[in-house]
């Protein structure tokens, strides 16, 4: 599993890492479980990290790719990476998994589709009613329900092959009518809804208001 963030409390990583715990140690799990990568940085990241601790996780410096492979559960933390980075850390996922208890938009899930992810997104997310597609390219979740965040988990790691194949591949179609065209299109059509309905005239207490403002 990838995450992406920077360490702060919106991004709700320490509800992530209790969910991850609670997949990995389900009596239910028919595989060793998958690593989680929490790539980033930022102020909470010692929290995190002690928390992981607490859980029984086994914390790994680095990517994957970098140390050998941890036996049981275990947190990869790869820190901060450049952009021309990042592709590798997709190419080696199987499921990218995002969190936030708040969060404008998501542009990391753009990523992970792109990239051909299945993803599980926190419905707090501006980008999951128009990007997840429920059971066909990932799935969506209460980001302060842990027990619901582990179930998706182990529903994603459980999926065979060919699904998961299947469910990156619509995360491509799917992002695929995202690109620059699309954003480029709506902002001329904003500029020119802009321009029909012409500026608002000031209301009374309006210029009351910067008539005051003007006189300091």
């Amino acid at each position: 599993f990838l995450a992406s963030n920077r360490f702060i409390p919106k991004k709700n990583l320490p509800r992530l890492l209790s969910a991850y715990a609670r997949h990995a140690a389900s009596p239910s799990a028919i595989r060793s479980p998958w690593p989680l990568v929490l790539l980033g940085d930022g102020e909470e990241k010692d929290s995190l990290r002690a928390h992981a601790g607490a859980l029984g996780l086994s914390l790994q410096e680095g990517a994957p790719w970098e140390r050998a492979a941890a036996a049981g559960p275990c947190v990869y933390w790869p820190g901060f990476r450049q952009i021309e980075e990042l592709p590798r850390f997709y190419a080696h996922a199987g499921a990218f998994v995002h969190a936030s208890t708040t969060e404008q938009w998501g542009l990391v899930v753009n990523e992970a589709m792109a990239s051909g992810l299945p993803v599980i997104v926190s419905n707090r997310c501006g980008c999951a009613p128009d990007l997840v597609k429920e059971g066909t390219n990932g799935w969506t979740f209460d980001p302060l329900d842990e027990a619901a965040l582990a179930g998706l988990l182990e529903r994603v790691a459980t999926l065979d092959d060919a699904e998961r194949d299947r469910m990156g591949q619509a995360s491509r179609e799917i992002i695929a009518d995202w690109g620059p065209e699309r954003f480029a299109s709506g902002l001329r059509a904003a500029a020119e809804k802009a321009i029909e309905v012409g500026p608002k005239r000031a209301g009374m207490g309006d210029r009351m208001m910067l008539k005051v403002l003007a006189t300091r």
